[in-house]
């Protein structure tokens, strides 16, 4: 909602502009009328929606047409005040004012009017039967009011019309030619009601509307109130109620009433609270709240950002097969204004058979967003309405910035649950194939994977020493002339040969000494396609003899080209040097610390895969 209103008001001389003001102010008619008020300001504890309120006068005898201009760009919502006992005035409210008005404001923001017929003691007639022409000609026009700055009728009135035209626009909602919602409010509602389903069946149950009520106005609905609300939709329309719960059809049906009725602050307080501005867009402040992230520090979701994400796979996996098919991602992504995953994400996280994201695949893709682009993040569980739904400040409270790198390598044990790789090695090297055999895909799935669908991402779960692991694996493009930050900022490092191809040993050697020699982050050297004939690399030293020269970890054989799944093991050994990277090599050699990494993650791989089933047979 706006910060303050500023009201000005307009109009012939002599029709009483300046007294409205002084009656306001004072609750008595001025003896002594000046040609003009000074600018007033109502406090927010007077005004009845507490905002702060600036009240303008104009007076042609004492101000230029320059400073009218300026006063009506300055102004949110302008009263034109015309006597009700002469015409002269009343015409030239259409002849004069709206033109002069409409002119200086941009089409496409117009600033609401409200006219003001003062001088309604001086005659016993309504203005209306002229007004109501005009009011309908000009859709700017919020409201008329007659009144009497002499009897003090309807001067508060005035002024809080005034301000709720500002506060609560008539022309984002509706069209009254059409005597309808507009199409930009009815989609607003559609994601409000969508998110607020919280079951999606598409009726909200009484526990829903409840909730939904508690979140909009601090206050449940009594179960009379309920059935009433109900009744009134029953009645009006068909398809409104279905097994006692309100449709989308009821819902868009309440608020086409409640603006039809003059009760726009209904529906603009439901929309205030589901994060929309004045024209019906999410508010940048609601979709990127602010969140400080230090150097060396991570993103990750923490434990209650989880169990939303989790609601919200639940609401959508309507088959309960544990993913989610072409149609199932569809319906979940209606409450974004676009489809924000492409066919990437496919080949990014893991699938089922019919090539469906899993449950424990979609978990990934929503932990990869956060860690590689956390605003971006924030803008999503916006569109969910994460803050609304689990009654949170904002998104930033479903995120957790890690500490920094440094802290952890100091106190030898790390917090984190997301670990980055990247992966890089001569074109052709495997490094592809290493990510897709991550999410469990042999040579022969992988051949079938489109060019334009390929990820340069991977991401899964590890299990090291029982604890689940996010591994994030990330192709770097072989351009060894230039490697960015990005490149090179990561938790562990794999560089990929080709044991076949000769010349492919020399790239990852060179990439090793000019960037990561002298430096804290450990590395992995992948001997790819192990399965082919071991080729002699055309470089002064053999790989083993590099990696002992470097005090690097053996070269560890690698292949895809298997019947079944990829052996997983070589991603446990990652995750475990970028959870441990303060250990000396020699501990990370000894084949003692890998088997108990190993077994470790066996052990709790099958236990948590069992945990899985248990739960997903709860769901």
């Amino acid at each position: 909602m706006r910060k303050d209103v500023r009201i000005l008001l307009v109009g012939e001389p002599k029709v009483g502009k300046t007294s409205l003001i002084m009656s306001l102010v004072s609750e008595e008619f001025p003896d002594d009328v000046p040609l003009r008020a000074e600018e007033i300001t109502i406090p927010a504890d007077v005004t009845p929606e507490r905002v702060p309120t600036h009240i303008v006068d104009y007076s042609e005898a004492e101000q230029s047409d320059e400073q009218l201009y300026q006063e009506i760009s300055k102004a949110n919502v302008i009263c034109i005040v015309y006597s009700v006992n002469n015409k002269k005035s009343i015409e030239k409210v259409t002849s004069h004012w709206i033109p002069l008005i409409n002119d200086r404001t941009d089409k496409d923001s117009r600033v609401p009017l409200i006219l003001v017929g003062n001088k309604s003691d001086l005659v016993e007639h309504s203005s209306m039967e002229t007004i109501l022409p005009i009011m309908n000609q000009y859709s700017d026009i919020e409201t008329c009011v007659e009144c009497s700055a002499k009897n003090l009728k309807n001067i508060s009135e005035l002024f809080y019309y005034a301000q709720k035209a500002v506060l609560h626009p008539t022309g984002p909602l509706y069209c009254p030619e059409e005597k309808e919602m507009k199409p930009s409010c009815i989609k607003s509602l559609t994601r409000i009601f969508k998110v607020s389903d919280l079951d999606n069946d598409g009726i909200l149950n009484d526990k829903e509307l409840n909730f939904f009520q508690r979140t909009c106005f601090n206050m449940p609905l009594a179960p009379q109130a309920l059935e009433d609300v109900k009744n009134v939709v029953r009645k009006n329309i068909m398809d409104g109620v279905e097994d006692n719960g309100l449709t989308l059809k009821g819902f868009l049906f309440l608020h086409t009433l409640f603006i039809q009725r003059g009760r726009h602050e209904t529906t603009w307080t439901v929309l205030r609270r589901f994060g929309y501005d004045d024209d019906l867009e999410l508010h940048q402040e609601y979709l990127f709240p602010l969140l400080k992230i230090p150097a060396d520090c991570t993103t990750e979701l923490n434990h209650n950002a989880y169990l939303f994400l989790q609601s919200v796979f639940d609401k959508h996996d309507k088959d309960r097969d544990c993913a989610l098919s072409p149609d199932e991602v569809k319906d979940l992504f209606k409450v974004f204004p676009y489809m924000p995953w492409g066919p990437d994400v496919n080949n990014t996280v893991c699938t089922n058979d019919q090539g469906w994201i899993t449950y424990q695949g979609y978990l990934s893709q929503w932990t990869l967003t956060t860690y590689l682009d956390v605003q971006r993040c924030l803008e999503y569980l916006g569109y969910l309405g994460y803050s609304i739904i689990c009654e949170q400040e904002s998104q930033a409270a479903a995120i957790t910035v890690t500490r920094n790198k440094r802290i952890d390598l100091q106190k030898k044990q790390t917090q984190r649950s997301v670990f980055r790789c990247n992966i890089l090695g001569a074109r052709g090297s495997g490094k592809t194939s290493f990510l897709q055999a991550f999410l469990g895909r042999n040579l022969l799935k992988q051949r079938k994977i489109r060019e334009d669908h390929k990820s340069f991402y991977s991401i899964n779960t590890t299990y090291v020493y029982g604890q689940e692991k996010y591994l994030l694996l990330h192709e770097v493009m072989p351009d060894f002339d230039f490697l960015s930050e990005e490149d090179l900022a990561c938790d562990v490092v794999c560089l990929v040969y080709d044991v076949n191809n000769p010349r492919s040993f020399e790239y990852c050697a060179k990439v090793y000494k000019q960037y990561f020699m002298d430096s804290k982050t450990p590395c992995m050297m992948i001997a790819s396609k192990s399965d082919l004939h071991e080729a002699r690399q055309h470089y002064s030293l053999t790989p083993l003899d590099f990696c002992r020269k470097n005090k690097l970890h053996p070269p560890q054989p690698w292949t895809c080209n298997t019947v079944d799944a990829p052996n997983k093991d070589l991603y446990t050994k990652l995750t475990t040097m970028a959870m441990y990277p303060h250990m000396a090599q020699a501990d990370l050699k000894s084949s003692t610390f890998w088997l108990r990494a190993s077994v470790g993650a066996t052990v709790f791989a099958v236990l948590g895969f069992a945990m899985y089933r248990a739960i997903l047979k709860q769901r």
